[in-house]
C-alpha cells in the first residue's frame, strides 16, 4: 500500500484510468461482436461504421495500438464484404 501522499494520488489516478481504458476496450469489443453476429449485409454495414469509429477513437487516444486498430478494421471490413446481400 502506498505511504506517501503522491503515491496514494498516483494509485487513485491509475485506478481511474484503468476503469476508463477497460470501458473503451469493452465498447470496441462489443461492437466488433455485433458486426460478427450480423447475418444481413445492410445491417452489418451500419454496425461496421460505428465499430470503425470506436476503433479509431480508441487508437487515437492510445487505448489500442494503431496497427491493432488497422488490423481489426481490415478484418471486419473483409468479413462484411463477404456477406451475401
Amino acid at each position: 500500500m502506498a505511504n506517501h501522499a503522491s503515491a496514494k494520488k498516483r494509485a487513485r489516478q491509475n485506478e481511474t484510468r484503468r476503469i476508463r481504458n477497460k470501458a473503451i476496450k469493452s465498447k470496441v469489443n462489443t461492437l466488433v461482436g455485433k458486426v460478427l453476429d450480423s447475418t444481413e449485409k445492410e445491417q452489418a454495414e451500419v454496425v461496421l461504421k460505428s465499430a470503425v469509429s470506436a476503433i479509431d477513437k480508441a487508437a487515437s487516444k492510445g487505448k489500442l495500438h494503431k496497427n491493432t486498430a488497422a488490423r481489426k478494421k481490415a478484418r471486419l471490413t473483409k468479413f462484411v464484404n463477404k456477406l451475401e446481400k
